[in-house]
């Protein structure tokens, strides 16, 4: 198997989705497979379907994962919307010695700003690109002249109304409150408005389920910054991870 294929793996709050991919061209090689996450998301659930994963494809290969969290050298650090027994465990070894596969882990918004700045809305952008993907939390990657920012856990500020930005402008806000567009709309515009007042992005890319329809959400956007959806929709988890993992360097040429 040509080492510039990597299976990637997408820890996500209501769905674990992989799939081979080609990492030169940043494509999946085949259909992804998407399990339910297991509640609780304890280790030995999540490692569970991620091993159906690995079976499914009859994978022999790499692996890489991307993982709701801050991940430090493979170590999981926070576990907002996953069980906490996850905290302290290093996930690479764990999934390493469950698939007998080489796996590499990094944070799901820094996978898939990661394969959006080489493949995607950032490809060839220098300036500052913030990339927002919006599901059952908010992940946030910031990038400075093509350079990550490891780990930015931005989706947990306070906003002036002093409710956590996840709580008040995820996508699984919007359907616990059975919130209309509109008015979502204006939560998340809220959101970006402060990421703005920090950061001053030149580029905001929009990424996580609801990227896949920007007709709803758009039109309440105000903030004066150039707006894009992410070009790899739910894929960019995936895409990212793989290429982690082919790095066989963790992330460290993306490293400011």
């Amino acid at each position: 198997m040509k080492f510039k294929e990597v299976l990637g793996i997408d820890f996500g709050g209501s769905g674990i989705k992989g799939a081979p991919v080609d990492t030169k061209r940043g494509k999946l090689l085949e259909k992804r497979l998407r399990i339910e996450t297991p509640s609780p998301a304890r280790p030995e659930d999540v490692t569970k379907v991620i091993t159906e994963i690995v079976d499914y494809f009859k994978w022999d290969g790499v692996i890489g994962l991307a993982f709701p969290s801050v991940v430090q050298n493979g170590v999981i650090k926070t576990a907002s919307n996953i069980d906490k027994s996850w905290i302290g465990i290093n996930a690479s070894e764990l999934i390493k010695n469950k698939t007998q596969r080489p796996t590499f882990v990094v944070n799901d918004a820094d996978a898939a700003g990661m394969a959006e700045m080489k493949f995607g809305a950032g490809k060839d952008r220098t300036g500052s690109v913030l990339l927002v993907t919006v599901g059952t939390g908010i992940g946030s990657v910031l990038f400075t002249r093509g350079k990550l920012v490891m780990n930015t856990e931005l989706g947990h500020i306070y906003l002036k109304s002093g409710i956590d930005a996840e709580v008040f402008a995820s996508d699984a806000a919007r359907k616990k409150e059975d919130l209309d567009w509109k008015n979502w709309g204006k939560r998340f515009d809220e959101y970006l408005h402060e990421m703005h007042r920090l950061f001053w992005p030149e580029l905001i890319i929009i990424g996580g389920g609801v990227s896949k329809r920007p007709e709803n959400f758009m039109p309440y956007i105000t903030v004066d910054a150039e707006i894009v959806m992410a070009k790899s929709k739910n894929d960019a988890g995936i895409i990212g991870a793989a290429l982690v993992a082919r790095s066989n360097r963790k992330i460290s040429d993306w490293l400011q």
